[in-house]
């Protein structure tokens, strides 16, 4: 594996099988130029993606890569290149304008592998100019995303991948309560497994059931040669059976900001600084400041009197979006935890509208052991939405291994405490926190603090004094600036 890291074993075990569909190595079963990874969050797909990328360049085979993802995971690819991939590439996420996105598109040529992402809106509404792009290998991530036939995005990728010598889709599993959105996904990357036509493969494995016979059951009598088929290409590694991985693992997923939003944010922390140097520099001072800029990351901005707080950015709550959805699709529960009241009832409002029934605690919350027994017994309840302030004591939220962290506030003991809520006693499987940090604030600078277990205060104190502008991000600007 051409990676620069030392890869579990079920991570060599999924690289291999990859390998051996498009025939780089001798494998039994059937080759393939389309493979899945159906791979749960946290047990590393991606490095994989890369791995199997890598091995495909340096034997010859591929020179371009098209990677499509949901828009909130473009720059994770970029991050998880950089970190792992131990061969030369050159990678460029495909952002702007469509004309921006083309010019970029248009000097990706010649050696080393060509690494273009893109997300799922872009790649059909540009499906000319990547086709004249001629990817040799297509990833779709979060493939569920084209588990639906016959809309424009599927049928775009449909497309692209038939042009592509090879495919690899990603997700923790194509199959949750229906195991019709199989056709979309495995049309993308082998039609001979399910056919070319959706009508004929409903035909063939479900009954059409329910008022005006539009409900698709699978036939019993089909089951097995539908699984079959459907693992004949695949991959499966769950969190339960990948008794390798270590107990707890940190994503940290970087969000970018909407421009006008950091704009505001830039003139926060100047302003910020300003109104510091004016005064007397203590720990109160310094982190006061700082809550206006944590508020603005999550999306939030109170007016200057004190009074309407107002919703700003939905950055945070789109990544959110995406992981939610890939975790539903998983079948697994889901812990967030924020630290302001504006970004929980954002959450469940986004809950509400996607109707995915949620428990939640909060300051104001009475019913609470009533709401944590809900998420805990209740298999319809699959989110957690929890203040950290309140939810992170002495409640036990083990039915989801995965939390993730909206926002948080500067208490190293809150941090842990909450944490172990998902990590404690009668958790099976190992746990995953994913950390939602606005790109280029003071986030970064928060969570490296409460990971080292360092005194914000201090360390911001400390910047201040030796010149730099407290406020800035890590390796950002001086106080000059």
């Amino acid at each position: 594996m051409p990676i620069k890291a030392a890869p579990y074993k079920h991570q060599i075990d999924a690289f291999n099988f990859v390998c051996g569909k498009f025939g780089l190595i001798p494998a039994s079963g059937m080759a393939s130029s389309g493979a899945a990874l159906l791979m749960e969050m946290g047990t590393g797909k991606t490095i994989t993606s890369i791995a199997v990328a890598g091995a495909l360049y340096q034997t010859g085979k591929i020179h371009r890569i098209l990677v499509v993802a949901p828009l909130s995971i473009l720059g994770v690819w970029r991050e998880e290149f950089e970190k792992f991939a131990d061969f030369d590439y050159s990678l460029a996420v495909l952002e702007g304008s469509a004309a921006k996105k083309i010019d970029t598109m248009r000097h990706m040529r010649g050696s080393p592998l060509q690494v273009a992402v893109i997300n799922y809106e872009s790649a059909w509404r540009l499906e000319k100019e990547l086709s004249a792009w001629n990817p040799d290998m297509i990833i779709a991530d979060e493939g569920h995303k084209i588990k639906t036939h016959n809309i424009a995005a599927s049928k775009a990728m449909h497309r692209l991948g038939a042009r592509a010598k090879y495919r690899l889709l990603l997700t923790g599993t194509v199959i949750t309560n229906k195991a019709i959105d199989v056709f979309s996904q495995y049309k993308f990357l082998n039609p001979a497994i399910f056919g070319q036509s959706f009508y004929v493969f409903r035909n063939r494995y479900f009954d059409m059931v329910g008022y005006g016979n539009h409900t698709p059951v699978l036939k019993k009598s089909m089951e097995q040669d539908l699984m079959k088929r459907l693992h004949s290409v695949a991959f499966r590694a769950t969190k339960a059976e990948c008794l390798d991985l270590p107990e707890t693992t940190d994503i940290v997923r970087y969000v970018e900001l909407e421009p006008v939003i950091l704009k505001k944010y830039k003139e926060l922390v100047k302003q910020s600084y300003t109104e510091l140097s004016a005064g007397e520099v203590t720990a109160t001072n310094i982190l006061t400041r700082l809550l206006r800029l944590s508020q603005l990351t999550g999306g939030f901005i109170g007016s200057d009197d004190g009074g309407k707080i107002e919703q700003v950015s939905d950055a945070k709550l789109k990544a959110l979006e995406d992981i939610l959805e890939s975790s539903i699709q998983e079948g697994h529960k889901l812990v967030v935890i924020a630290r302001f009241i504006p970004e929980i009832h954002a959450i469940c409002r986004m809950m509400e509208k996607k109707n995915i029934s949620y428990a939640c605690i909060y300051g104001a919350t009475k019913d609470r052991q009533e709401q944590v027994n809900r998420f805990q017994c209740d298999p319809d309840c699959m989110v957690f939405v929890g203040q950290i302030a309140t939810a992170g004591l002495g409640i036990t939220l083990t039915a989801a291994s995965t939390m993730v962290f909206y926002s948080l506030d500067y208490s190293m003991s809150n941090f842990e405490q909450t944490k172990a809520r998902i990590h404690r006693v009668g958790q099976k499987n190992s746990c995953t926190y994913i950390y939602l940090i606005a790109k280029g604030t003071v986030d970064s600078k928060i969570l490296t603090a409460l990971r080292n277990k360092a005194d914000l205060a201090k360390m911001l104190i400390d910047d201040y004094r030796k010149g730099a502008n407290p406020f800035a991000p890590e390796g950002g600007e001086s106080c000059e600036q």
